[in-house]
């Protein structure tokens, strides 16, 4: 049964396919689901302990609380608190992944050289490490030991990642409040603690924690791990490719990488490269990489990978019939790939201890032999071309051209061409005499319970229409990429009059004869760190706090519980946060009204929850209007 909902027209033909071929889908499984549980979709179903499962009434006919005598409004708070600190989990065992890894090549353990010993220098003097006459791998390693005591940090301290990065306004909210963190481990345990039962019952309190784990995934994840990344393969530049399933080629070995660390990726597309004559020699004409989710926003910003596609879609690519092989790491992995690459030639291969799905082949990455295990990869990639059905090959022709690689030095190196002295001066007096009204950063995922990607690309006509400038990252980059929104002709086709005139002055002077796009790729969900970057830069070049700025962000489709810590940690930034997909608080009037109105007086941020496009888009532009005129600049 066709069931697909979803404004990509790659995905819609390739749906007809699917059904063809009997494949069932995430839409199909979706609407088997059908009716969701109105109780966990409230958020007022507890399973902490082994007395429940307990459910609350929310129309307040049946139990008013649990068997241990939590409330809805505990219930809901302990459920959010445990998902945004699941979402950090995430983000920061990913960036421990990075950390030891520039740790063992700085010891020369492992085939991955230093490439940008700038931002080496860089992260090490923000972190008050003296740098002057030092060998990058000494200096390395000194970098490395400040992110270990921060993950062993048994003190009282905060993290040296946060006090020496967050804007300084800010820090002293967060030690206010006391949710500074000292450790992402520490943080992450005490937060499944203090959400067991008979512990915390105080929803404000949990609601304060939950802000925290906020902090922990920006900086002990999101922040950390950009960082690491950066070192290591070097700082993303100005890459053009293409974007969606047209980007697959019928005479090329498809292989794709999906999953969210590119510790391996990288050494694929190396790899791809090098054993290209070994295609040649079973009739292909090379090995064409792309990718899914963030691996491939991942090796886009630095090799200029084509994307193919985002998460609803993941299944999809198969379907192609052209997909060679698929390798996945971590994050975002539908289990049920095993079972529709067994319906085709592809071999799905697995990579990493802690994600196996059966059917898939695994093949075991470790840093120390990451050549060997990506040489595995991309030979089974070239013999399993040998094994495709050309009668089940089909790849719908569309396709965008895609300008990202963002970074915040390739921002403000684009604004030096400007202004070589104050490079962000430019943005700045944009923004001042109103030719740009703000920033939006659009983030996150693809949810079924939304026709893909609509609302990433309705949102964002709107608020570029009305000259607000977008920086995206993850799944949001791709469905904007997808839709044309991050080339020149993008900026001609959406950008507002003003915002166009900047975009086009930028472009010039950076010597790419054609304005910049109106939408910039910046990069992974670990890089939302970069938008953190650049709005703290922004804030200290104007002496206010990043709560000021005409600034705001947005979820527009989140699905996963990292999509609620990296919206935690941005609302913790002071910034609205918009929710396209209502999250599962509405059980609570009390943690509701805390997170969209309560922690605006404490914190400076809050939750914006509304679905539909157009006034989500008029909702934040009013947002960034009041903060204007704060700041005086609308009188």
């Amino acid at each position: 049964m066709l069931n697909i909902r979803s404004i990509d027209p790659a995905a819609l033909d390739l749906a007809k396919k699917a059904d063809k071929d009997g494949i069932e889908t995430v839409w199909d499984r979706y609407e088997k689901q059908q009716p969701q549980c109105g109780f966990g979709s409230l958020g007022l179903c507890c399973r902490h302990c082994i007395q429940g499962p307990c459910r609350i009434d929310p129309f307040g006919k049946g139990p008013e609380k649990g068997i241990c005598g939590a409330t809805a409004d505990v219930i809901v708070a302990r459920n959010l608190l445990r998902q945004v600190a699941a979402g950090a989990a995430a983000h920061v065992d990913h960036a421990y992944e990075a950390v030891e890894a520039l740790k063992l090549a700085a010891e020369g353990k492992i085939d991955y050289p230093i490439a940008d010993i700038n931002k080496l220098k860089a992260i090490a003097t923000g972190l008050g490490i003296e740098t002057e006459s030092k060998e990058p791998n000494v200096l390395a390693l000194e970098v490395v030991q400040v992110a270990y005591e921060d993950m062993g940090n048994h003190q009282k301290r905060p993290m040296r990642w946060v006090s020496a990065h967050a804007p300084k306004q800010r820090l002293e909210v967060w030690e206010s409040l006391g949710i500074l963190p000292r450790n992402p481990d520490r943080e992450i345990r005490e937060a499944m603690h203090q959400t067991t039962m008979g512990m915390d019952a105080d929803p404000v309190n949990l609601v304060l924690a939950t802000a925290k784990q906020g902090l922990v995934d920006g900086y002990g994840g999101l922040k950390l791990a950009t960082d690491m990344q950066d070192i290591l393969f070097g700082t993303p530049a100005p890459v053009v490719t293409e974007a969606n399933l047209g980007v697959l080629k019928e005479d090329y070995v498809n292989l794709i990488v999906h999953g969210h660390v590119p510790l391996l990726s990288e050494k694929i597309v190396q790899w791809a490269k090098t054993l290209s004559p070994e295609a040649e020699a079973v009739g292909a004409k090379g090995v064409q990489v792309a990718g899914i989710c963030c691996s491939g926003n991942e090796v886009l910003m630095r090799q200029g990978v084509p994307l193919a596609t985002n998460y609803l879609a993941q299944e999809l690519a198969i379907v192609t019939g052209a997909v060679d092989t698929m390798v996945v790491d971590v994050q975002c992995i539908m289990p049920s790939l095993g079972q529709i690459a067994s319906c085709y030639h592809t071999e799905l291969i697995t990579t990493m201890p802690i994600v196996k799905i059966p059917g898939a082949t695994h093949i075991p990455f470790t840093l120390e032999h990451a050549d060997e295990a990506a040489q595995e990869i991309v030979r089974k990639a070239i013999a399993a071309y040998a094994r495709r059905d050309p009668n089940k090959v089909h790849i719908p022709d569309y396709r965008a051209k895609i300008m990202a690689g963002f970074s915040v030095e390739a921002i403000v190196g684009a604004l030096s061409k400007l202004d070589a002295d104050q490079p962000l001066k430019p943005l700045v007096d944009n923004i001042v005499n109103g030719n740009i009204v703000g920033v939006v950063a659009t983030v996150g995922c693809n949810n079924v319970k939304v026709a893909q990607d609509i609302f990433h690309v309705e949102m964002v006509k709107e608020l570029l229409k009305n000259n607000v400038l977008v920086v995206a990252t993850g799944c949001s980059a791709h469905a904007l990429a997808k839709a044309g929104m991050m080339n020149s002709e993008g900026a001609e086709k959406y950008a507002g009059e003003s915002l166009k005139v900047v975009l086009t002055a930028i472009g010039e002077a950076a010597g790419l004869g054609a304005p910049l796009p109106p939408v910039l790729h910046m990069g992974s969900c670990v890089d939302n760190s970069r938008i953190g970057d650049l709005v703290t830069a922004l804030a200290g070049y104007l002496g206010v706090d990043t709560a000021a700025l005409p600034v705001a962000a947005s979820a527009p489709e989140p699905q996963h519980e990292k999509a609620l810590s990296i919206g935690t940690w941005a609302v913790t930034m002071g910034f609205t946060t918009h929710l396209g997909v209502v999250p599962p608080v509405l059980g609570s009037k009390q943690v509701t009204e805390l997170l969209t109105a309560g922690l605006t007086d404490v914190i400076g941020g809050k939750f914006y929850v509304e679905t539909d496009p157009q006034t989500a888009a008029h909702g934040l532009i009013e947002d960034i209007c009041k903060k204007r005129k704060a700041l005086g600049l609308d009188q």
